[in-house]
């Protein structure tokens, strides 16, 4: 037995802290306690569990002070009388501390101060060596046995409660049962007679007993605090997840739009103003798509740290999604947003270091702000998002402040997108026909197809405006399927040697379906290949995109004939010439406009002819609206000619009607040419 207390003591003591190194409590202190290290957060809830209940503290207070004070009674001496008054002051003050750690303390989140871990275990160990005194005095002191039996009592009952209670801080629970058992072992021994020896030796191993049910009972609140601390530390990783950026670390788009919406609740009319800078960067998406999504997202872990130091604490920054960041300024009027934008887009444009590249960017932003441009959190959000479109639309690295007719202009639009697509599904698009004439015989040699709208509210609708809304809203590919389909059937009714012309959107030349379209068309109609000509605008060559390159060859294979449309005004006419063969060139109507006027545009007009001529390429000259005009595109050796002079586009009925009367009229004259040879 000694050997086993000795070589307790050396396992144990050396992780005592001083000045409690010597004292019974660092015996079993290693032994108890778990191997594995504590979290600071489970440490903090270890010492406010021994906090937890005042009223089991004074009903220990009660009940072991009224034992010490009727043991002081019975044995009338002046040592148990004072030790009495100890237990009685020491158990007040321990429920006293309790309540008030309970009341102003247990409930902040901050830790509690290691000053309270450090005054109970104190305390616990007073009140303890205190009841453990006053057993070995009533032993030493009394003969009478019933007090002895009641001071025996009153220590084990005190033992077995404590190892159960104070098992969150195994020093404590340990440190309580060696003082008060162990003076009561030495008493029982010392009192004499075999029962009372065989008593003290069992107390004395009841101390390792009580010890291991205080080290089991602490794993098992161990296990409890450590499953609360590693769910709550699960639940503030959630919450992170949920209100912040995983790649930037700024606010996401959840806590941007909670935040706005909180603030707008808290404003009142008298409230300063609140700007909105909606921001993303210009071509973002083709540094993606050359140097990897890898230096894509460390750009924009570089730009959202920009985006704080220069805010700083004007306001705040959040990442909408892609390369959209958005900022909340909420004291911030429209020259204090304005400021901040140039700000920001200064910071922006500087050079930046990702990874081996030393990459230079540009920034467009909208501004939108309260209450002037929006009484809520996602009207402003909508309105300044219209203002970084009009931005990204007026030519980006810029900023735009919101106006009103700003959202007048997306009502508009989004009431002729919505009456767009019931006119498709109604039938309600028309179809005109705008003739081009042979320059050198005045026949008509095709038929341009010209989509027309007739709104039931708006009255008639522009194609330049609707076909750009039809364009943005994937409407413009079931609008041009109709169109060919209708056209490929109104030209059968056409003589054989007049060929139909219909505008495809550079849109279509990117996705698959065109090609079908127009054979199902054809098949459909009946009408030849040779007979329709597609026109595309040389946009579409301003991306080396090979699918347009394979598309385009598809479809002449079909055997249809291909129009570039507009040449002159792109930015690689002769390159599109060279890299693939078209049947027409329509010269633009800018050129033909200022021959009268312009030399240059007369000189530029007359190359054209002549390039296509040498290429063995017809062409149009289209906007003839003068006979000046006219005049000088039949001088320049233009193969067909259109324009407003010659004929407007015009319904099926109407152009049938036109080739009736030219057709007679051709037919008068040759039968008047063979009379005259005849006659």
């Amino acid at each position: 037995m000694v050997y086993q207390m000795e070589r307790l003591w050396r396992h144990y003591a050396a992780d005592v802290s001083p000045p409690f190194r010597l004292l019974p409590a660092g015996l079993l202190r290693r032994r108890a306690a778990p191997l594995s290290e504590q979290s600071e957060e489970v440490r903090d809830g270890l010492v406010k569990a021994l906090y937890a209940s005042p009223a089991s503290l004074l009903a220990g207070a009660i009940s072991g002070g009224s034992l010490s004070a009727v043991l002081a009674w019975q044995a009338a001496t002046l040592p148990m009388t004072i030790i009495a008054c100890l237990v009685l002051l020491v158990g007040v003050s321990r429920s006293i501390s309790s309540y008030y750690f309970q009341r102003a303390l247990a409930h902040q989140d901050k830790p509690a101060r290691p000053i309270w871990g450090l005054a109970y275990e104190l305390g616990a160990w007073i009140y303890a060596a205190l009841l453990g005194l006053q057993s070995l005095a009533t032993l030493v002191l009394t003969q009478d046995a019933t007090l002895h039996v009641l001071a025996v009592g009153m220590v084990a009952s005190y033992a077995g409660g404590i190892s159960g209670r104070n098992a969150g801080r195994v020093p404590v629970a340990v440190g309580q049962t060696c003082f008060s058992l162990l003076p009561t072992a030495l008493g029982l021994i010392v009192a004499g007679g075999l029962g009372y020896v065989i008593l003290g030796i069992l107390c004395f191993l009841m101390i390792f007993a009580m010890a291991e049910i205080t080290r089991t009972t602490h794993r098992i609140v161990l296990d409890a605090h450590q499953g609360k601390y590693e769910k709550s530390q699960l639940a503030l990783k959630f919450e992170r997840l949920a209100h912040y950026d995983s790649l930037t670390g700024v606010e996401n788009r959840m806590a941007m739009q909670r935040r706005l919406r909180d603030l707008f609740d808290r404003r009142t009319v008298d409230d300063a103003p609140m700007a909105v800078l909606w921001m993303d960067l210009d071509r973002f998406k083709e540094i993606n798509d050359t140097l990897g999504h890898i230096i894509g997202d460390q750009l924009l872990c570089a730009v959202a740290e920009r985006l704080k130091v220069v805010l700083g604490p004007r306001g705040h920054v959040a990442r909408f999604g892609g390369d959209e960041f958005v900022l909340i300024c909420p004291n911030a009027d429209r020259d204090e947003a304005r400021l901040i934008a140039s700000d920001i887009m200064r910071a922006v444009e500087g050079a930046m270091e990702i990874g081996s590249h030393q990459l230079t960017v540009t920034a467009s932003m909208g501004i939108a702000v309260a209450p002037e441009d929006g009484q809520g959190g996602d009207e402003l959000l909508q309105h300044a998002d219209l203002a970084l479109y009009r931005s990204k639309h007026a030519g980006r690295n810029r900023f735009t402040t919101f106006d009103w007719s700003m959202r007048a202009e997306q009502d508009r639009t989004y009431e002729l997108e919505t009456g767009l697509r019931a006119a498709l599904a109604n039938d309600e698009l028309q179809l005109h026909y705008q003739p081009i004439f042979d320059s050198a015989t005045g026949r008509i040699a095709m038929c341009e197809a010209l989509m027309r709208w007739n709104h039931p509210v708006h009255g008639p609708i522009s194609p330049g405006e609707f076909i750009p809304i039809a364009e943005s809203t994937a409407l413009i590919e079931p609008i041009t399927h109709w169109a060919v389909r209708k056209a490929c059937h109104d030209a059968m009714q056409w003589p054989d040697s007049v060929r139909l012309a219909v505008n495809i959107s550079p849109a279509l030349l990117k996705a698959d379906g065109l090609p079908r379209s127009v054979i199902s068309a054809l098949l459909a109609s009946g009408l030849a290949a040779r007979r329709l000509e597609l026109e595309v605008t040389e946009s579409i060559f301003l991306e080396d995109d090979r699918r347009t390159h394979l598309i385009l060859n598809e479809l002449r294979r079909i055997g249809l004939r291909l129009a570039l449309d507009d040449f002159g005004t792109g930015y690689s006419s002769l390159g599109s010439l060279r890299t693939h063969e078209f049947d027409t060139i329509k010269v633009d109507q800018s050129f033909m406009r200022d021959v009268a006027d312009n030399p240059r545009h007369r000189v530029i007009a007359q190359s054209v002819s002549q390039l296509a001529r040498a290429l063995y390429v017809e062409t149009v000259a289209e906007g003839i609206e003068t006979e000046e005009q006219l005049r000088y595109a039949q001088e320049a050796g233009f193969t067909n000619l259109q324009g407003f002079i010659l004929s407007r586009p015009i319904p099926q009925d109407r152009l049938l009607a036109l080739m009736e009367e030219r057709h007679n009229v051709q037919a008068e004259a040759a039968t008047l040419i063979q009379a005259r040879r005849f006659g």
